[in-house]
């Protein structure tokens, strides 16, 4: 692995690489800001501008904007409740509570922290194990993935607080409102009411914006708007308490990060929820989570950029995007007359080796950009409200309608702005529905695949024991808490 990294130094390590894997960096965080554009979308958008550039230089760019869009979507979530991205949504449920704590400052700059050195983990992890974890995912078929996705929906136990039934309530319409749109397994419209715009889905960005940023703002408006906050610049500031609280949660959400980073088509949303969810299990602050604590925004985002390096290894070793944006990636391979696949590391050692070093590269500026500015970042929230709401407002809208160039995307960011709204007057858990949101259509692709695979056996998913083992996680996470008060209870009598 030495020769690789020196490898991949003498190729990154250029001025023209390091000049234009520090634009990308800083392009990728001015996007990750902007609400509705993305990782996925800003790649997309700025291949052309590459297409002059030699193979490495481009690439290194274009992953620059991946992961400074992950830390620039972070600053929002954490400042305005408003995520740029899917995976830091769950960012907002400490985040912000954190801000409006006036602890804006060490919200983002342990978010920076734990990211990079999440990021470090996965990298190295990434070059030693890339072609064993990529035969692996080999072996993770559509059942393996259905097991995965039920596993996922079983963390809406976790999320949903003391009210199980209302939990699963809310996760299930998140479920159903991902069925609208082309049914998978028959490809006729369900649900679309012949709506054209709603044939792809019921777009997963606006309704974010909706819900988090828009729904926050008209219950402030609500309650009365509050002062700006006033926090001391010692406030602003990371405290060795913070650090210590952040070790064991970094450590957690890169692992799981990186699991789930290795599966083809999971992204990294599924990550930063699993990894939250985690925490509702395994932190010593777990009662905590939900109301501002460290441990609820360092993890997610250490499992995002876990998962957002180790995307790169079905990418690369098996020429299946990892996730959204790695999709995007892999058509600009295409595009530089480059294959993906097992051989790839054979023929082009410099072009991989060069494009993983500048992994490192990329996290150490963003680190050395971000963690700085993270104090100056919070003293937005100083601007009175009167002036915050309506720029605002103006972002989420005008981001929606970026996305698609369409007012459909404005109506659905105020449709769901009501429903958030709603459901922060009535105390419903958000997280259920975002969580039913984003694995409702995978859910239902892998049951699909699963079934016509399997034909009339009813026991075919029963007949993977990586399924098996992931079912008997799940039924774990759903029975333990009751298991563990009927054991409680019975061992005091028993004494």
């Amino acid at each position: 692995m030495i020769g690789n990294l020196v490898t991949g130094f003498e190729a990154a390590f250029t001025p023209d690489n390091l000049l234009w894997c520090f634009v990308g960096v800083l392009l990728g965080t001015v996007i990750g800001i902007l609400p509705g554009l993305g990782s996925a979308t800003g790649v997309a958008i700025l291949i052309p501008v590459t297409l002059t550039f030699p193979p490495l230089t481009a690439l290194i760019m274009l992953a620059g904007i991946y992961h400074g869009a992950q830390f620039g979507a972070t600053i929002t979530a954490i400042l305005i409740a408003t995520p740029g991205e899917a995976s830091s949504v769950i960012s907002t449920l400490d985040g912000y509570q954190m801000a409006r704590k006036g602890r804006a400052g060490p919200a983002l700059a342990i978010s920076a922290i734990g990211a990079f050195v999440a990021a470090m983990v996965s990298l190295f992890a990434l070059m030693a194990v890339a072609p064993f974890f990529a035969e692996a995912a080999l072996t993770f078929g559509p059942r393996e993935m259905l097991a995965v996705m039920i596993l996922g929906l079983c963390t809406i136990v976790v999320f949903s607080g003391r009210n199980l039934a209302l939990g699963m309530a809310v996760g299930l319409l998140g479920v159903l409102i991902g069925c609208v749109g082309v049914d998978v397994g028959s490809g006729t419209a369900r649900y679309t009411f012949g709506e054209i715009d709603l044939y792809g889905g019921v777009p997963f960005v606006e309704v974010m914006i909706g819900l988090f940023a828009i729904g926050e703002l008209l219950n402030q408006l609500h309650i009365g708007m509050a002062p700006p906050i006033r926090a001391r610049f010692r406030e602003l500031m990371l405290t060795r308490d913070d650090l210590r609280r952040s070790a064991a949660p970094v450590a957690r959400g890169t692992v799981v990060g990186f699991l789930l980073g290795c599966l083809p088509g999971a992204g990294t949303t599924l990550a930063s929820f699993m990894a939250y969810g985690t925490e509702k299990k395994f932190s010593r602050h777990r009662r905590e989570l939900g109301k501002g604590a460290i441990e609820g925004v360092v993890a997610p985002d250490a499992a995002t950029n876990a998962a957002s390096n180790a995307n790169f290894i079905p990418t690369l070793v098996l020429g299946v995007p990892g996730g959204a944006t790695t999709a995007v990636l892999l058509g600009a391979f295409l595009v530089y007359g480059i294959q993906p696949g097992p051989q790839l590391f054979d023929s082009q050692p410099d072009l991989v080796w060069g494009l993983l070093v500048s992994f490192f590269l990329g996290n150490l500026m963003l680190l050395l950009l971000n963690l700085p500015l993270a104090p100056v970042f919070a003293q937005l929230l100083r601007i009175r409200y009167a002036f915050l709401y309506p720029l605002i407002i103006v972002t989420s809208l005008l981001g929606a309608y970026s996305v698609k160039s369409s007012m459909f995307s404005v109506w659905v960011v105020l449709l769901f702005g009501l429903v958030g709204y709603a459901m922060k007057r009535l105390n419903f858990p958000m997280a259920p529905l975002v969580l039913g949101l984003v694995i409702g259509p995978l859910f239902e692709k892998a049951l699909v695949q699963t079934s016509a695979l399997g034909g009339d056996d009813g026991l075919f998913l029963l007949r993977s024991p990586i399924a098996v083992t992931i079912l008997t996680l799940a039924l774990l996470l759903v029975a333990g808490p009751a298991l563990g008060r009927v054991l409680r209870r019975r061992l005091p009598a028993r004494a």
